[in-house]
């Protein structure tokens, strides 16, 4: 071995906060759709692309370079969802031909949406080693894949779409807390806004 050799380390800021604006932004704008706050899909899309999807995976990826498993699955794994959920929608819209479009069969997307609530509930447990804020997203998020899943099954009726509007707007609401939250305590070395502490009940 070449007694030369060096180790170059290289630090990179916590993305927490970039990852958990790009969760915020895109819940309250899906959110706003699904209250009929607003009409169409055509502006959601860019916002489920570029922030559910993108800002997500770059968190995740800057997650894996600081060894923060949870961080690094959890918004890897949501900003995978986010792009398929907006591919998804593009094919529906016929941005891909008519023939993709006409084979739509929502009941799939049911499917992804229950498997990914059966990895949320697992990320559910995780977080709650991470603070209380977190833990509360991923428990609303779980709700939220739950309400999707019945809806595009076609077994919950209106009031699993309207289950799933609210509780993503209160997403939303967290996720814009937990984003400031994470860059002024990062930012000033201090809490400056608590998130709570974990329920250490594993660790």
């Amino acid at each position: 071995m070449n007694t030369n050799d060096q180790k170059v380390q290289i630090v990179v800021a916590d993305p927490s906060a970039l990852g958990l604006f790009g969760l915020a932004m895109v819940t309250l704008v899906a959110s706003s759709q699904k209250l009929a706050w607003t009409t169409g899909l055509s502006f959601v899309i860019p916002w489920a692309i570029f922030l559910g999807s993108i800002a997500q995976m770059m968190a995740c990826v800057y997650d894996f370079k600081h060894n923060n498993l949870f961080g690094a699955t959890v918004f890897g794994a949501y900003g995978l969802f986010w792009a398929g959920v907006a591919v998804s929608w593009l094919i529906k819209m016929g941005a891909f031909g008519a023939a993709l479009a006409a084979a739509v069969d929502v009941k799939q997307l049911g499917v992804a949406f229950l498997g990914y609530l059966i990895f949320s509930l697992f990320g559910t447990i995780a977080a709650m080693e991470t603070n209380k804020v977190i833990f509360s997203i991923m428990v609303l998020i779980d709700i939220l894949l739950g309400a999707l899943t019945l809806d595009a099954l076609g077994l919950g009726g209106h009031w699993a779409h309207g289950l799933a509007a609210w509780t993503e707007l209160v997403i939303a609401a967290l996720g814009f807390y937990a984003s400031g939250a994470t860059f002024l305590n990062k930012w000033f070395g201090k809490q400056f806004l608590p998130l709570g502490k974990p329920f250490g009940i594993f660790k």
